[in-house]
């Protein structure tokens, strides 16, 4: 495998995270001490990423450094499939949900949707 493909998998871990954890470009930035267009440029594999900010990353992020290589050898392309993208966008709209009432019931109906799927299958 080329590095410029490690090097966009990882970015694509890290921004996959972010999303997670509901942080912007601007806010994972600013936590590692960097630009917003460095972030960017991390994300997109273009900038290469050093042993120690990968470090501050992983702790930003609060996960292991293994993390950003972890489906290394199954990926293919770099690329998020549309349903990642779904999966990550929802994800990052959860987390934004302040009321845990509101957060609850969605979760509530998430589930109750896949057990409805589950049993018409």
């Amino acid at each position: 495998m080329d590095v410029r493909r490690i090097d966009q998998h990882v970015g694509a871990r890290i921004r996959e995270r972010r999303i997670m954890m509901g942080y912007t470009q601007q806010q994972m930035a600013a936590m590692i001490g960097v630009t917003y267009q460095q972030a960017h440029k991390y994300e997109k594999g273009i900038n290469r990423i050093s042993a120690g900010r990968l470090y501050s990353i992983a702790t930003a992020l609060n996960v292991p450094i293994n993390y950003f290589y972890d489906g290394l050898d199954a990926s293919t392309n770099a690329h998020t499939s549309s349903r990642q993208r779904m999966c990550l966008e929802m994800a990052r709209n959860f987390s934004s949900i302040e009321n845990e009432k509101f957060q609850d019931a969605l979760s509530h109906l998430a589930r109750a949707l896949s057990e409805v799927n589950t049993n018409q299958q």
